[in-house]
């Protein structure tokens, strides 16, 4: 067990607002004030900034870092996020089609939480993978810009894959706050 003097020393690297991750100007999600117009340019608004914030929250460590479990017995790490999120984005498009689902990317469940060791190859082809799922479930959505058109063999309407995807996004970046804060303690929203 970890003793309270084995943790890190919480830190930000904001100054402006200390609470916050980064400073308004160096935030890459920071639009400055501009709203999205829209339903369906606010749910693309709110997927993105969650897609970029969990990035962010993995940004500068090493793959064992990146790989570190949070708390016994749970998988759970940021290099584990990685690799589901790649899997739940090849999922989505599975909601989109009346096909035959796309097959999982690491196999069995929970493969993407057991396979997240920490090797090089594997964090490079974990980012790989996130970045090309995204940008497949990108575009299968871009065929559907009517948010109430009902899609797929349970014919979800896209509004609610949309908010889905957000809800998935911004559960996990909260579980990347707390794997992040215990594997060097750096906080921020």
């Amino acid at each position: 067990m970890q003793r309270m003097s084995d943790q890190p020393a919480r830190w930000s690297q904001a100054t402006v607002h200390p609470d916050m991750w980064a400073d308004p100007d160096d935030d890459p999600r920071n639009i400055n004030g501009v709203s999205p117009e829209g339903e369906l340019a606010t749910l693309r608004d709110f997927l993105s900034g969650y897609r970029l914030t969990l990035r962010m929250k993995c940004e500068g460590l090493d793959a064992e870092q990146l790989a570190r479990r949070s708390v016994p017995p749970s998988t759970m790490s940021l290099l584990g996020l990685l690799r589901h999120l790649a899997e739940v984005e090849r999922d989505w498009r599975n909601w989109l089609s009346d096909d035959e689902p796309l097959p999982k990317l690491y196999g069995a469940k929970d493969a993407d939480f057991h396979g997240a060791v920490a090797e090089q190859a594997v964090v490079d082809a974990a980012y790989v993978d996130l970045e090309r799922e995204q940008a497949a479930t990108d575009a299968a959505l871009a065929e559907h810009p009517d948010l109430g058109e009902r899609v797929g063999k349970d014919k979800i309407s896209i509004r609610e894959l949309m908010v889905h995807m957000v809800d998935e996004y911004a559960r996990h970046c909260g579980h990347a706050d707390l794997l992040r804060e215990c594997v060097d303690g750096r906080v921020g929203q």
